[in-house]
């Protein structure tokens, strides 16, 4: 095992932004992320949407990848007309996002999907999304509306890789109106109260996993040290 500090590629956002005296088309993901990895024992990388051609030179040169949280999946990439409620889908990112995707598997790369980053690993798995999550429960805890997080307690499945991390009941923030609904080749490993989806698995030993919640903002760290972890032991089956 190499004593060098793990490097962890995120994905980010594209998008107008403002700042001192600029307003133009802006590379962005709040520093949440980075500090994360960081205070996790590894060097975060940003990885703003680019020709997904790329995508096997940049995964080459990173430990570990995080598929970060942000706006819709475009409805299209699974079939589907959008909801009233479906928004700001980015098909750059979501291209950007499925090729990385794509290269991670090819060499065993370790993958956390955040949120948003767990609804495009199942939808590149062939996985279908429930546009709008008070729709299935009737209430809104998992995205309270603006910047605010829901709280909510999840419970991890027995035996999971995520209870290995977390054990058996962790509390979560979370901003999340979408849900997936179904995720062909993971394995469901934790759920809310109200019964939605909260994380999933690939089996085997490959570190692959989302969660719809957002680690970074919170004390379940458990999956960012397991992340680096992973990525620490890494041996990627080409470079």
């Amino acid at each position: 095992m190499s004593t060098a500090l793990p490097v962890i590629g995120l994905s980010t956002y594209r998008e107008l932004a403002s700042y001192g005296v600029w307003h133009q088309r802006t590379d962005l993901l709040s520093a949440e992320y980075a500090d994360a990895v960081s205070q996790a024992g590894g060097v975060p990388v940003l990885l703003p949407p680019a020709d997904p051609a790329h995508a096997d030179v940049v995964v080459s040169r990173i430990d570990g990848l995080v598929i970060s949280g942000g706006a819709d999946v475009d409805p299209a990439s699974y079939g589907q007309q959008p909801h009233d409620r479906t928004a700001n889908w980015r098909s750059d990112r979501d291209a950007w996002e499925l090729a990385l995707l794509d290269a991670a598997e090819r060499i065993g790369l370790p993958v956390l999907g955040v949120c948003r980053g767990m609804q495009v690993m199942a939808v590149r798995a062939g996985g279908v999304l429930d546009q709008h999550v008070p729709d299935l429960v009737g209430h809104e805890t998992h995205s309270p509306g603006g910047p605010e997080y829901g709280t909510i307690t999840v419970a991890t499945v027995d035996g999971s890789r995520i209870a290995g991390l977390l054990g058996p009941e962790v509390e979560v923030n979370c901003h999340h109106h979408q849900s997936v609904r179904t995720h062909p080749g993971f394995v469901a490993s934790a759920h809310a109260a109200d019964g939605v989806l909260e994380a999933m698995e690939a089996p085997g030993d490959r570190f692959c996993l989302g969660v719809q919640w957002h680690p970074e903002t919170a004390a379940d760290a458990g999956l960012l040290t397991g992340l680096l972890a992973a990525a620490s032991h890494f041996t990627p089956s080409r470079r």
